[in-house]
């Protein structure tokens, strides 16, 4: 895990707990603290040169989110992944990008989808190459595609979904293919809500959601057997631990 920067005196206690949530949620969602890791609260605390109070409320905050669990005896545990889980997820997700969808398309406000238009609706020449940027236009794309359908209780319930499978669905844009298809895909489905053709709309919002989900269950897959792998020869490395012992706590914090 690397390290939170030194501080000055002035710093307030809940910059310094903005600080590790970011690490430690960073190290999960790159796979350097994995699925199962177990660790305490004072093994973060010394690698962020920071007291155990901020860290606390750094952990808290994970395990709220559902990223983290806490143990009394045996301190704090990454949840593993649950990909029946993300599936009703991703499932949920549909049901209300597919409402909001059909709420556009009957009735919708002028320049609603003119932003979306302006990023997506692209030259190939124009676009963003970069998957950590796209991802997050990803992100925006369809946030903003439901929040344009003008029902707050819509938007702020996908809000929520979307916090929740961001751990996987980032993944999507780690492959330069990927990226290409988010763009046509994407530009596919804004001109047929722009036309009002919900039906198509909807069919391509759906297929486009789908896929995307397949692709991030098997790259994370693949990323954790990596991850695993470079952790056991890490572990034959320094210690001459065998290849298949589980370790209980993770090196990398």
């Amino acid at each position: 895990m690397t390290r939170v920067p030194k501080t000055s005196g002035s710093y307030r206690r809940d910059n310094l707990a903005d600080a590790v949530y970011a690490q430690v949620k960073a190290d999960i969602f790159d796979f350097r603290l994995l699925p199962g890791a177990r660790f305490s609260e004072n093994e973060v605390a010394s690698r962020s040169r920071v007291s155990r109070t901020p860290v606390r409320e750094a952990l808290m905050r994970l395990a709220h989110e559902g990223y983290l669990k806490v143990h009394a005896k045996s301190g704090w545990r990454v949840c593993p992944l649950d990909f029946a889980q993300y599936d009703h997820l991703y499932d949920f997700r549909i049901v209300l990008e597919l409402a909001a969808v059909q709420k556009l398309c009957a009735d919708m406000a002028d320049g609603a989808l003119d932003e979306l238009r302006a990023t997506w609706l692209v030259r190939p020449s124009a676009r963003i190459t970069e998957g950590t940027k796209v991802a997050r236009m990803d992100e925006e794309f369809h946030t903003s595609l439901v929040a344009a359908a003008g029902n707050p209780e819509l938007a702020r319930v996908h809000h929520d979904i979307t916090e929740r499978i961001r751990i996987l669905r980032r993944l999507d844009f780690t492959h330069p293919e990927r990226i290409i298809y988010t763009y046509r895909e994407h530009a596919e489905i804004l001109r047929a809500v722009l036309a009002r053709k919900a039906a198509r709309a909807a069919k391509l919002l759906r297929t486009h959601i789908e896929t995307s989900k397949a692709m991030v269950q098997r790259i994370t897959l693949h990323r954790l057997q990596l991850a695993h792998l470079d952790a056991q020869m890490t572990d034959n490395g320094g210690g001459g631990r065998r290849p298949n012992q589980s370790r209980r706590r993770s090196s990398l914090l």
